[in-house]
């Protein structure tokens, strides 16, 4: 295990709403939504503080959003725009390191370990990049800062926004065992209740498990929580990560029955993934559909589309189709995901062949 990394995880401070707040000053200091006309089908992409404040969160429809806060400011936003600016961050990046991992258009990795500026900080360095990103974009970010990306990421979550949190080596378990388990990434909903049933709240709860006891219990999950309470991590930052899907999916807090619902959580995932495809230079042929029941059982249904899309209102389309082929309104679900595989680059898409 090399603790001599230097890693840096920023994260963006609710970057759309902070974006449109930067470039229209009357939306400052107002409860800002980001997802469309509450009185039509929509889900929230992100919002303002301010409105977080009411309870409104990512991934919620707009219609509750509005009950919750009927005085905030709806729009749909604008994501070419957002994908620009994602550019003029992303440059920022470069100007210390290669070593950059995005992983959406407001949050990305970086490996500082050596640099093009030759700082032996990476304190100093994460200081510098959030100076750049306000003192020139007028934004703010978050960042954490540790050997490893694990617990970089967790880091750049601890004092937002606008700050940073940095977890030396000799500092690890420790700082680990103080948080609650929720705080771990890819602990969702159902693997807390899980954990919390078992007697595990706390990173030091965690800690007090065997390995194979907890393997049992979690299967993989299980082999990846104990080494990520002991804050063992290998993983390396990738500018060059070859992404062979990608989806996004979510557990309700009550389990639903609405088809609407859904749909509105489709066109969310639709729209993340037409970013995150056009982030990564590629699009997909295969659009896959999660469902799993309240008794958790799950199904999977796959569509291979005429042509390659990163279009967000083809994939919507797919998704709906499949919807509409498997769920028939009987069963209550716990679990919705959607998912765009069978990737290739854009470029492919532009070659002609000559002499046929």
């Amino acid at each position: 295990m090399d603790k001599t990394r230097k890693i840096i995880h920023i994260d963006m401070d609710a970057f759309f709403a902070s974006v449109e707040e930067r470039d229209h000053p009357e939306y400052r200091g107002k409860a800002l939504i980001i997802g469309g006309d509450p009185n039509k089908r929509g889900v929230v992409s992100t919002c303002s503080y301010e409105a977080r404040k009411f309870g409104v969160h990512s991934a919620m429809p707009t219609k509750q959003a509005y009950k919750l806060c009927p005085h905030g400011i709806f729009i749909h936003g604008n994501m070419e725009h957002y994908r620009e600016v994602s550019a003029q961050i992303r440059e920022i990046f470069h100007r210390y390191t290669d070593l950059v991992e995005p992983m959406s258009l407001d949050e990305a990795y970086l490996d500082v370990t050596e640099n093009k500026k030759g700082i032996k900080s990476a304190m100093k360095i994460a200081l510098e990049i959030q100076y750049a990103i306000y003192n020139e974009l007028g934004l703010t970010a978050s960042a954490g800062v540790s050997y490893n990306k694990f617990i970089a990421k967790i880091a750049s979550d601890f004092k937002k926004p606008a700050g940073m949190t940095v977890v030396l080596p000799e500092e690890a378990e420790a700082f680990l065992e103080s948080l609650p388990v929720t705080k771990f990434h890819g602990v969702g909903k159902v693997t807390a209740e899980k954990l919390h049933r078992l007697g595990i709240h706390s990173g030091a709860d965690l800690k007090a498990w065997d390995e194979w006891d907890l393997i049992r219990e979690l299967n993989k999950q299980g082999y990846r929580l104990y080494r990520a309470v002991r804050g063992l991590s290998d993983s390396k930052v990738n500018p060059h990560r070859e992404r062979k899907s990608v989806g996004r999916e979510t557990t309700f807090a009550n389990n639903i029955f609405d088809e609407r619902e859904m749909q509105e959580m489709l066109l969310l995932f639709s729209q993340k993934i037409e970013s995150s495809l056009e982030r990564i230079g590629k699009h997909g042929k295969t659009v896959v559909l999660k469902l799993r029941y309240s008794d958790f059982s799950t199904i999977t249904r796959r569509l291979s589309l005429m042509e390659y899309t990163r279009d967000a209102r083809v994939i919507y389309d797919a998704g709906v189709s499949l919807l509409r082929d498997v769920y028939g309104g009987e069963e209550s679900v716990r679990l919705v995901g959607l998912t765009v595989t069978n990737l290739k680059p854009l470029h492919f898409e532009n070659l002609k062949l000559e002499g046929f």
